[in-house]
């Protein structure tokens, strides 16, 4: 630092440095504090009193003068020191260790201030004589020479000290940690004044004493307000310095030193603030012309002082007590109480009123102690001794909090002492200083920190605090909240004040998100706050005095934590043996064990935590999965987003937008490896060989609130604001003539213009390509799902043996040609339309190709949706034309019938403008925009009608049912070696969908396990637009469709929360209570229209048992299981794990028609009317032969079965099929069996015998219909009359 009389220092005391070092002085003087001195004497005489000064205060220690120190200016100190700093010029290098090494057991490892040698002199001001500035008196103090003022901060202040010239001799230089302000000065000794103080000749004050003062503010009377007294006491309380209407103030209580009554005194006028540095609690005072008011915003009654007032110290000797007679005297008064002072007792006396249980009361106490760190300053919290959190929230920071640094000592009194607040917040216990608690600073901080500056003004934590009145539970889960927020976010929106502070036209992004939780928690009786009751009623009241542990109504963790906790979750809730049936489980070989397993899914609301989760974050589109994803600082997560009215979501100016959603679904899916034997083994953890997790949330756009939206940016380079090229946006000409490619815009490489053209459109290319942009509008027809494809966007050949390389593809129709905009922001709406069914050629076909970071575009392109194509930077109208095809671009151009294809770059931009269904004039679409055959939505029910012949087909409908299957077709090897596939290559999952929910037109969809780490949102109930689907057609006549290549899907409505947090987590949708009994229906209803109904319940009489197979299998190959071992030999098995199986099929009828009927496993017990033991014995029994096959022998018997040798078994369960007790009522649920028989039975009818008596007839009747038994019940009489009359109506009423 460069500082006048620094070279003097560096030369020591010899050669003559004590006349240069005084030169030097004098000339500092004559510069920086002459101007701003006091009236009287020159320049000579200031710079000898600075020399005396200077001499008397070294005191000779080696030499006159302290040769080694320079004189700083307070500009010099402001601007040049960076670092905190301290001078002790009157210490020895002994002493200042002796300081520096005090209290390092509180503070440790803590760098001490780094000693400077530099000498402050300026005069000690309260800012009444700044220069050039209005009077700033706010009850600060400054340090003032010629060249500016710094705030400084006393441990004692005399009023006399005022606008005199002092030497500092001890002093420490505090920066602020974000170098935006100067910093600010600790005067760690008692000033040196320059000049000799005249001392002050005080005469005999009149006075009244507290307890006879107070009369006066009980009397009522007009002629107290023309009364000036004096009065005498000691100081009890202090308030802090308040700002209330820009007006600054505070209180000061002076009590009587025989009793503990006092009186008020308010202070406002501005010469009078810094009298708030010079009172101490516990001295005694003296107030002059002090005069009777009443606050008009309570009516208390207070001493006011005048601009005459004077604060004096307090001596006996110098006082004379008056008389009320002698305030009484020129007019009449009336006493309204004769108890007029207010009481203080220590502690403060509290409201004594009977309370909630939960509710707890604070005690007041007082504390001194040490800052061990400054956990937020703008909020006013501080942590003393390591272990006690202070609050001054509540008291209003008017000096910046200036001295509360690590290391200071505080002196607190009637601070309020809460336990455990907040469960959440760190400290157990908690001091919160109030308007009557009194904070003094006891003593400056040793240590090396800079100041944390305390903003008074658009403080975020200060106006939520007192507009809404928070108390301090409340107020400590706001600012944890605020911290959090800060922490996730800053970094995406750059400056923190944007971020946090709040402004009255414009909120803050926080202020946004908390504003309605607080509306919502807070009551509006309890949002305003008594700041005059609160400092002068005799019963204490403040929001510190009560409080109740607060449950937080919200939390917005970071979202790693919040997928950290919602994984834990989903694991600890996962029971493999829940997620399937006993019954079933127990008859599941190995693979369809483990493949059952292998997939499920847990889904958590806002209200499954608690406190309720809300969920914040980044809009960010995926360069790398082509997701939409929620970012912060912390994590990402994708997220699903649809429309509530099913149009699929495509807003592409919300990317970079901050949104919060409260009603949203966490969906955790879930994928096991394992290798489970059997059912038996499912709790043993060693069978589980890896686990993995996939998260992502959905929600609709509906349920967001965007809390910040970034302005619209296009470009990635340097603007300019204006381009001498382009002419105005305003002219209609010039709009023109900015569209067309001829007039005024320079033609790149393709045109030849001559050369005073070229030179001159090179000078308008290099001024206009910084702002000027090119776009283009094009309408969506077809979209390509993600795949890794081998495609070359530039090399030569056909691309084998290249590596995958994910991308998609976009059928599109050019809407219009080129157009140059001077600026991204000058893009108009839809102007080229006005001029599409004009010019044909700028309807083309085209096939777009995206892959690297334009991937980011996959979530918001969607078909009949239109877009605008946007290139920043650019002036070339042939960028959207491509040439130079490669062999394999050509065979992919061919393929797709497009005359022209684009490969979309990295730094291109999308913007969606509109849906082809919402333009206002449809009129002004050409002609040639026509769907084609792919695009087409068909139903289900068309879907699968023997009629329908297209092969690839788009359909929507509702998810019932998904479920993993072994591979349906073969994937190929390339497809095989894709990374970010989570379930085995040879799975596939199978969606049951369904037009609408409870239709019996279900569809099945087959999905290969490589195309699914890229599709997200295939859950029960949820709907779904499938796009290019392959339907086929399998060997029973089923009509199902797979998913290829080419294929896409689109989300139109998310599963309802109620469905999908009660669902199964295997992947069965859970019917809704409506749904819970099926439709009851009979069976001529049903043989007219087999496919009208997909589930019911039919009441029928249960004919004949046709045939039953028990038999044990192993679970590994599924070969005949006998006497605990397979019974495969080539080549041999060597599992030891069997599982029984059983089928039946019987005969039943209602009356109006008979169906078949196929029950499995627990079915069959249920229909042959064997209890579960019963059931258990016949398994056993079966287990030692390995299998049992009874047939009926009559005409639906199968010809191919052949019955197993007679055994008791066997015997037992003939006779029982045969029995008369089979023959019985039963309720049977049912549903449609795609899969009847191995042998497709024809549709027309066949002859059937019938035997009656002795008559046998020969008729020809239809095939039977096949069912599969989904439950079977005995029917109860009273539940069997119930139904009987049930289905009774209902036949009457169709037939009517």
């Amino acid at each position: 630092m460069e500082t006048a009389g620094a070279a003097l220092g560096m030369a020591g005391p010899g050669g003559g440095a004590e006349p240069r070092w005084l030169q030097a002085a004098r000339a500092f003087v004559c510069e920086t504090l002459c101007p701003a001195g006091p009236g009287g004497g020159g320049p000579e005489q200031l710079a000898d009193s600075v020399r005396r000064c200077l001499r008397s205060t070294w005191g000779g220690r080696s030499g006159e003068f302290p040769l080694g120190y320079s004189f700083i200016s307070i500009s010099d100190l402001q601007c040049q020191q960076h670092t905190p700093c301290c001078s002790h010029m009157t210490w020895s290098t002994r002493e200042f260790k002796e300081w520096a090494h005090q209290d390092e057991v509180i503070v440790p490892k803590q760098s001490v201030l780094p000693r400077a040698h530099l000498i402050l002199i300026g005069y000690l001001t309260d800012g009444r004589k700044q220069e050039g500035k209005a009077k700033l008196m706010d009850g600060n103090l400054y340090v003032q020479d010629n060249t500016g003022s710094m705030p400084c901060e006393l441990l004692h202040f005399d009023f006399e000290w005022l606008e005199l010239l002092f030497l500092f001799p001890s002093w420490a230089y505090i920066p602020h940690t974000s170098q935006s302000s100067a910093g600010y000065v600790e005067i760690l000794a008692d000033p040196v004044p320059v000049d000799i103080r005249p001392e002050r000749v005080v005469n005999t004050i009149p006075v009244f004493y507290p307890a006879t003062a107070a009369q006066l503010l009980s009397t009522r009377g007009e002629y107290k307000k023309r009364i000036k007294l004096n009065v005498a006491g000691e100081l009890a309380r202090l308030s802090t310095l308040l700002c209330i209407h820009h007006k600054t103030f505070f209180f000061l209580f002076l009590k009587c030193f025989s009793s503990v009554s006092c009186v008020p005194v308010l202070v406002q006028k501005p010469p009078q603030l810094a009298w708030h540095h010079m009172l101490q609690l516990g001295h005694g005072y003296v107030l002059t012309a002090l005069s009777v008011s009443s606050l008009k915003a309570s009516g208390h009654k207070v001493f006011v002082t005048s601009f005459s007032s004077c604060l004096l110290p307090y001596s006996a000797e110098q006082v004379k007590e008056q008389t009320l007679e002698n305030a009484w005297h020129g007019g009449p008064h009336r006493t309204v109480s004769p108890e007029a002072s207010v009481q203080l007792s220590s502690p403060l006396e509290l409201t004594d009123e009977k309370l909630p249980v939960l509710v707890k009361e604070s005690k007041i106490l007082s504390y001194m102690g040490t800052i061990t760190q400054v956990l937020n300053a703008q909020a006013g919290l501080y942590e003393l001794d390591n272990k006690v959190c202070l609050c001054l929230a509540y008291q209003q920071q008017l000096n910046s909090a200036r001295g509360l640094r690590p290391g200071a000592c505080v002196e607190l009194r009637d601070v309020h002492l809460l336990q455990k607040p907040l469960a959440s917040f760190p400290f157990v216990v908690i001091l919160g200083a109030c308007l009557q608690s009194t904070v003094v600073l006891k003593g400056f901080s040793r240590l090396s920190t800079f100041h944390q500056l305390v903003v008074s003004s658009r403080n975020l934590y200060m106006q939520l605090l007192f507009r809404f009145n928070l108390g301090l539970p409340l107020y400590l889960w706001l600012v944890s909240l605020l911290e959090m927020l800060e922490q996730r976010f800053c970094c995406f929106f750059g400056r923190r004040r944007l971020f946090i502070c709040s402004g009255p036209q414009r909120p803050g992004i926080a202020e946004k998100f908390l504003v309605p939780i607080l509306k919502a928690v807070v009551p509006c009786k309890e949002r305003v706050r008594d700041v005059h009751r609160e400092i002068l009623a005799d019963m204490h009241h403040c929001p510190l005095q009560q409080y109740q542990p607060l449950e937080p109504p919200c939390q917005a963790p970071p979202l790693s934590l919040l997928c950290s906790v919602a994984e834990q979750r989903s694991w600890e809730a996962f029971n493999p043996s829940q997620l399937l049936s006993h019954l079933d489980a127990q008859h599941m070989g190995t693979q369809e064990l483990n493949r059952r397993l292998a997939w499920s899914y847990n889904a958590f609301s806002a209200e499954s935590f608690q406190p309720r989760m809300v969920l914040l974050g980044v809009l960010r589109a995926s360069s790398s999965s082509g997701s939409l994803q929620l970012r912060d600082k912390s994590d990402l997560l994708p997220c699903v987003i649809s429309h509530r009215d099913g149009s699929p979501f495509s807003d592409t100016a919300l990317i970079g937008s901050l949104l919060q959603v409260e009603a949203y679904q966490l969906v955790v899916e879930r994928f096991l490896q394992s290798d489970f034997p059997s059912w038996e083994q499912l709790l043993t953890p060693e069978h589980v060989r890896g686990k993995e997790t996939r998260l992502y949330v959905q929600f609709c756009f509906e349920d967001v609130q965007i809390l910040h939206m970034p302005e619209r940016h296009v470009q990635e380079g340097p603007t300019s604001s204006d381009s001498p090229l382009l002419g105005k946006k305003d002219g209609q000409c010039s709009e023109v003539e900015l569209r067309s490619p001829e007039a005024k815009v320079p033609k790149l490489e393709r045109t030849s213009p001559g050369a005073g053209t070229a030179e001159c459109c090179d000078r308008g290319q290099s001024s206009a390509r910084g702002t000027s942009c090119m776009s283009r509008l094009f309408l969506v027809t077809q979209k390509e799902g993600l795949m890794s494809r081998n495609y070359l966007p530039a090399a030569g050949g056909d691309g084998k043996g290249q590596d995958l390389q994910l991308s998609f593809q976009v059928t599109v129709l050019w809407m219009s040609k080129p157009q140059l905009w001077r600026h991204p922001r000058e893009i108009g709406n839809l102007p080229e339309l006005e001029q599409t069914n004009k010019d044909s050629k700028a309807q083309q076909r085209a096939l777009l190709f995206f892959m690297g970071r334009s991937l980011r575009w996959f979530p918001f392109l969607h078909p009949d949706g239109l877009y605008r194509l946007i290139v920043p930077q650019c002036l070339d109208f042939g960028v959207f034309e491509q040439t130079g095809l490669s062999p394999l671009e050509g065979r992919l151009l061919n393929q797709s019938g497009c005359p022209s294809y684009l490969l979309v770059s990295d730094t291109w931009h999308l913007q969606h403008e509109t849906w082809l269904t919402c333009l206002a004039q449809p009129q002004a679409m050409p002609e040639s925009v026509c769907p084609i055959p792919a695009s087409t939505v068909f139903s289900i029910p068309e879907l699968l009608s023997n009629s329908f012949t297209g092969s690839l087909v788009s359909f929507s409908g509702v998810i019932v049912e998904r479920t993993l299957c072994a591979e349906k077709f073969s994937t190929p090897c390339d497809m095989r070696r894709q990374k970010g596939t989570l379930l085995c290559w040879d799975h596939s999952v199978k969606l049951s969908v369904s037009a609408a929910p409870g239709s019996s037109a279900v569809l099945d969809v087959y999905i290969a396990s490589a195309f699914l780490q890229h599709l997200w949102g295939l859950l029960p109930g949820a709907k779904i637009l499938f796009q290019n689907l392959q339907r086929k057609i399998s060997r029973f006549h089923n009509v199902y469709c797979t998913y290829i290549a080419s294929s896409c899907i689109s989300i139109l409505a998310l599963p309802p929360s109620c469905l999908l947090l009660s669902s199964n987590p295997a992947g069965t949708a859970f019917k809704s209570p409506a749904d819970t009994s099926p439709t009851l229906v009979v069976l001529s209803e049903l043989l007219l229209q087999p496919h009208s109904l997909s589930q019911g319940q039919i009441l029928c009489h249960l004919s004949c048992v046709l045939d039953l197979s028990v038999q044990w299998i192993c679970s590994d190959c599924s070969s005949i299981f006998r006497e605990g071992r397979c019974s495969r030999q080539s080549p041999p098995c060597p599992s030891h794990t069997g599982v029984s199986k059983a089928f039946a099929r019987i005969l039943v009828e209602d009356g109006t028609g008979e169906v078949l009927v196929l029950c499995r496993n627990q079915q069959v017990a249920a229909l042959l009317g064997l209890s579960p033991a019963e059931w258990n014995v016949v398994q056993s029994s079966v287990q030692s032969r390995g299998s049992i096959l009874i047939q009926h022998g009559g005409a639906g018997a199968r010809p191919w079965c052949v019955e197993e040798p007679e055994d008791p078994v066997t015997c037992y369960l003939r006779n029982l099929c045969r029995s008369r007790a089979i023959s019985r009522p039963m309720l049977l649920d049912f549903s449609l069996d795609r899969k009847p028989s191995k042998i497709p039975q024809p549709d027309s009818s066949q002859p059937r015998r019938f035997l009656t008596g002795e008559v046998e007839y020969i008729s020809r009747v239809g095939a039977r219909l096949s069912l599969m038994c989904l439950n079977i019940q005995e029917a109860d009489p009273k539940v069997l009359c119930g139904l009987t009359s049930k289905r009774i109506k209902t036949w009457i009423s169709h037939s009517a």
